[in-house]
């Protein structure tokens, strides 16, 4: 009987991969399978993120949900960026914890655990081995249609409120061929799309084989699309200063480079992004989705907003507003400013008051949340092109449905037939949309292609 591990993950989706990664790294050494059931685990993970205020009291209040589970044998251990910042600390504090790793350190995941078990003493690994990590991790496993490809590791851009240069170290790029090799092989497991991962993706900077030429990002989506079976491409998160010429005429020559990007603004005032340290005015940011619009008209956007940066006004906010409107995000990740321990903003003169912040915040996400629906509701009534993933979440074993995602990251979920539920799943079809429920969409299979 194999092993159980249980992995709860916080934040982004460079954790999600991160966690995807323990869950191999783990099986090829000792043979466990994930759980999504803490009670059966052999071993509880809490892969953290350090982004949001007071992520460290909640790490430690999960840990003591969990803690149970140590008088029948279950092995506790805490990675990511909470991890990476806390180290030892975390052990003084709850001794009850097996193992912590950085987000670098996962694949020593293993031989921590061993250690632990021949010492009876908890194990700490929050290093930074660089690329050594990606060398020693396993052939990636994957069932579904969609997946994650990592192909750097940290950030060189020290915002003023950001920790993960200190969580996750400076920048650090895979190597061109392992990261063709890692897609190659999710292709031949059914994948048909892949999400480019980093902190900064779109600073990209990979070694050629043994040459001393660098592949940058615009070039290795260029190899990625050649990838037979690869129908898809996306990629997350980017930044405004690497969009290079050539990465904005990929989307005139790729067309498997799908029209939906997440390009982080964070504020619409030039003053506050300056305080931020992103480098680039709200009008540089501007030129970049108007020049890719003129490209692909049908471009959906998604980004990033902090509220309530110290020192920001009422005109800044207005500016911020503006910038919505102009920019027509279709999502995003909008927070009230909090402060991060250790980064340069965390010392900044705030004297706004939380409930105006709040009030500022509610605003943006209204703004962001009408700009969804009105550019859902223009579906309705038109065919979309999706990517059928699975099984929808209403699905029944008497009323069969399933869902797709068209290029623009829109749910459509549609009544099938049995033999649709199973032949489906992996094709790219086309779909005629009937409603906007909420955030997703409904539509309906036409009946030439049930009959194929």
């Amino acid at each position: 009987m194999s092993k159980k591990v249980f992995i709860r993950t916080f934040g982004c989706q460079m954790n999600e991969y991160d966690s995807d990664k323990m869950v191999d790294v783990l099986h090829a050494a000792d043979g466990y399978e994930k759980t999504d059931n803490v009670d059966e685990a052999d071993l509880v993970l809490f892969n953290t993120c350090s982004v949001r205020e007071k992520a460290q009291e909640k790490v430690f209040s999960d840990l003591g949900r969990v803690k149970h589970l140590k008088a029948k044998g279950v092995k506790i251990g805490v990675g990511g960026c909470v991890a990476s910042q806390e180290g030892e600390a975390i052990i003084k504090r709850a001794p009850y914890v097996d193992v912590v790793f950085g987000p670098q350190t996962l694949h020593r995941l293993p031989e921590l655990l061993s250690k632990q078990m021949q010492t009876s003493k908890s194990q700490v690994d929050i290093s930074f081995p660089e690329i050594e990590k990606f060398d020693h991790l396993p052939p990636a496993r994957r069932e579904g249609v969609s997946a994650f490809v990592s192909i750097m590791e940290g950030c060189s851009k020290y915002c003023s409120y950001c920790v993960v240069p200190y969580t996750r170290g400076e920048e650090i790029n895979r190597p061109l061929d392992d990261v063709l090799l890692e897609v190659a092989q999710l292709a031949g497991q059914g994948v048909r799309e892949i999400n480019l991962l980093g902190q900064n993706v779109n600073a990209y900077r990979g070694a050629m084989g043994s040459t001393s030429e660098i592949c940058d990002f615009a070039t290795l989506l260029d190899y990625v699309s050649d990838i037979p079976g690869i129908e898809r491409i996306r990629y997350t998160t980017s930044h405004p200063n690497e969009f290079t010429p050539a990465l904005i005429e990929a989307y005139a020559k790729l067309p498997k480079l799908v029209s939906h990007l997440h390009l982080p603004a964070q504020h619409g005032s030039d003053v506050i992004l300056a305080a931020m340290k992103r480098g680039y005015t709200s009008l540089q940011y501007k030129s970049i989705i108007r020049k890719l619009r003129a490209i692909r008209p049908d471009l959906h956007l998604s980004t990033d907003l902090i509220i309530g940066f110290p020192g920001e006004t009422d005109a800044d906010h207005a500016k911020t507003m503006k910038l919505i409107e102009d920019m027509q995000f279709d999502n995003s990740f909008s927070f009230i400013f909090s402060p991060r321990p250790g980064t340069p903003a965390a010392g900044l003169h705030d004297d706004t008051p939380h409930d105006v912040k709040q009030k500022r915040l509610l605003q943006v996400q209204k703004a962001i949340n009408d700009n969804t629906h009105a550019l859902s509701d223009a579906f309705v009534g038109k065919t979309a092109r999706i990517l059928v993933e699975g099984p929808s979440r209403q699905s029944q074993p008497d009323a069969p449905e399933l869902m797709g995602r068209t290029e623009c990251n829109r749910v459509i979920n549609f009544a099938v037939s049995q033999q649709a539920m199973t032949r489906l799943p992996g094709q790219i079809i086309d779909i005629a949309v009937t409603q906007r429920m909420g955030f997703s969409l409904r539509g309906e299979l036409e009946l030439v292609e049930e009959a194929v």
